[in-house]
This record gives structure tokens, sequence and C-alpha cells, in this order.
């Protein structure tokens, strides 16, 4: 049986252990006062990866993380060429001021 909890008008505060088909109280046990019934939230403690909103796929999602995927790639295969061309020009001219050296 659930434990309720009740607040009248005066303030008073107290519980009461009865059943769910039971009617809600309506007087105080205290000072007779009309009362209500507190509602408190309910404590929920999500634990494991499959409650996570990540955890489930959609299609959406797919094609986000597909199209960042892709755009990481092609930012990172432009910066490496740009850094193996730099490196090809530096050593061609490397090699210029080798045989200039030599003659």
């Amino acid at each position: 049986m659930p434990i309720y909890e009740y607040r009248c008008e005066e303030g008073h505060t107290f519980e009461v252990l009865q059943r769910i088909t039971d009617d809600p109280l309506a007087a105080c046990q205290t000072c007779e006062a009309p009362v209500e019934r507190v509602y408190h939230p309910v404590a929920v403690h999500f634990k494991g990866s499959g409650f996570y909103n990540t955890d489930y796929g959609t299609r959406k999602r797919q094609r986000e993380n597909s199209e960042s995927e892709s755009s990481e790639k092609k930012g990172d295969s432009g910066k490496a060429e740009t850094g193996k061309s730099e490196a090809k020009k530096s050593d061609k001219g490397s090699q210029k001021a080798d045989t200039k050296a030599a003659a």
C-alpha cells in the first residue's frame, strides 16, 4: 500500500498509508481543515548504455554523422596534400641549390 502525503490550509503536513482504491482524505487529522494531496516527482535513475538518446540510431543521425565524417576527411586530405606539395617544392629548391653549389 502506498503512503500519501497531505497538506492542509493551515500548513500541517502528514502522511497516510492507504490503498490506491481508497478515497483521498478531505480533512486534516490535526485541525479538521480541508486538505490536498501533495505530489512529488518520482526518482528515476537511468543506468546502462541503452537509455541514452544517442544510443538509438536514426536515419537522420546516420546522415549527419556520415556528412560530418566526410567533411573531416576532405579537410584532412586537403591539408595533407598541401603539406606534401610544399615538401616537394622545398625538396626541388634544395636540389637546385645543391646542383648550383656543385657547379
